[in-house]
């Protein structure tokens, strides 16, 4: 792989890993308005909250999940 090669990957890897970040901020925001009744309210404020546990646990991890799955697919493991 060639550093043009590298530097597109990357940049690929970079914008999946900030579009996994802001769609996780967009779940807690729903969650957030879920709460309020102002998104669902016929569902009431427990989903908000799943919904908002949801969007942190997406923030959070999911971006070291899949960056530790790009890590072993390039070391060759997987």
């Amino acid at each position: 792989m060639n550093s043009d090669e590298r530097e597109r990957q990357a940049r690929q890897r970079f914008m999946i890993l900030n579009l996994i970040r802001f769609s996780g901020v967009g779940i807690v925001m729903l969650g957030v308005a879920s709460v309020a009744g102002k998104f669902l309210p016929e569902l009431g404020p427990e989903f908000g909250t799943l919904l908002m546990l949801i969007g942190m646990v997406e923030f959070f991890f999911l971006p070291i999940i899949v960056k530790k799955g790009w890590r072993k697919k390039d070391s060759g493991q997987g």
